[in-house]
């Protein structure tokens, strides 16, 4: 699939700007993108990212996209617009190559009788669909996945492999689903035995329910509700190995990075972005528009937006245990101070 820098102009709303009039042509031929350094004839690079500029005065692209305060240094064709990065996310739209989640409703697939399947729904071999089940229009389902009882997948929603959707989960329309991932697992409910070192299952009686344009990465876990349901509001996006809890309510379009995890029963605002490693208490309350750097803990109600940090950077060994080792007279030093302070007032 190929396109001309024209028509890539008019795609992404840029502005197409060529190096030389006289020997650069609108219609060149443009196949791939590809980064700045690696860049080739025929393929687009990017700069969203000042650190790469040196990389704009050597790049072999064919064009750049660049910002209006970059194009005085760019030295082949460009396609200027305000964001490069949007740019860059809209042409890799345009010249994906992803494959298909799947053709066609595959013979080896096992579907209940009573699943309701609309137009254009395909689905990978070994799939089973289960009684109930509602698939609408243009929903597509990788090989080996497994959709429970009564669960409903809403219109052009696609689900790669080996993916687990439990019964009565409710997923919207034109969400898109990671492969491994499990959606409507059990809650981590147990009550404790009096004085037994034993724990009694607590059957997990609600759902899980995915708003609509909800993206989930590989590998991530949602556990159903206990009694309500767990909520993945619309626009939300989730990457690879999170684990959500049950009862959890995740606002409107807000993000998560890898690994991080949301305890039982918090509610999360909208437009919130959540780095890697965070780890959220249950039971808490999180307001609109928060962002949790990488490795923070967040263990008590959030009521005020803003950007939150914990977590420790990385340091050299020695340095510390240096500051570990202060860390640990803390206590002692406050007693000594408190003591200094009483009796400078009793002077």
């Amino acid at each position: 699939m190929m396109y001309t820098l024209a028509e890539i102009a008019t795609h992404i709303d840029a502005k197409l700007v060529l190096a030389d009039e006289q020997q650069c042509s609108p219609d060149i031929n443009i196949h791939s993108l590809a980064t700045l350094a690696n860049a080739q004839s025929g393929q687009v690079a990017f700069l969203a990212n000042k650190k790469y500029l040196s990389q704009l005065s050597t790049t072999q692209a064919s064009a750049v996209i660049v910002s209006p305060d970059m194009l005085a240094q760019c030295t082949v064709n460009a396609l200027v617009m305000d964001n490069p990065y949007m740019g860059y996310a809209l042409l890799a739209n345009l010249l994906d190559t992803t494959p298909k989640v799947s053709e066609g409703v595959h013979a080896s697939a096992v579907i209940d009788a009573s699943a309701q399947l609309g137009n254009n729904v395909s689905i990978g071999a070994n799939t089973v669909v289960e009684s109930g089940v509602i698939l609408a229009d243009n929903v597509s389902i990788g090989a080996g996945c497994f959709i429970g009882k009564n669960a409903v997948i809403g219109q052009s929603s696609k689900l790669w492999s080996n993916i687990s959707i439990y019964h009565n989960v409710i997923i919207g329309e034109h969400c898109l689903i990671q492969a491994n991932t499990v959606i409507g697992s059990d809650g981590f409910g147990y009550a404790p035995v009096s004085g037994q070192y034993k724990w009694h299952k607590i059957p997990q009686l609600g759902s899980v329910v995915i708003g609509n344009r909800v993206e989930i990465g590989a590998s991530t876990t949602i556990d159903r509700g206990a009694l309500e349901d767990t909520i993945i509001e619309d626009g939300v996006i989730l990457d690879n190995q999170i684990q959500i809890a049950h009862n959890v309510v995740v606002g409107e379009n807000s993000a998560m990075a890898a690994c991080s995890v949301i305890a039982g029963s918090t509610k999360l605002g909208k437009n919130c972005t959540i780095a890697g490693l965070v780890g959220i208490n249950g039971h808490i309350n999180i307001t609109d528009n928060c962002v949790f750097t990488g490795m923070a803990m967040v263990t008590k109600d959030i009521t005020a937006s803003g950007v939150y940090s914990s977590g420790m950077p990385a340091a050299p060994n020695k340095e510390w245990n240096k500051t570990n080792a202060r860390v640990k007279r803390l206590d002692s030093l406050t007693k000594r101070i408190k003591t200094l302070e009483q009796q400078n007032e009793n002077k």
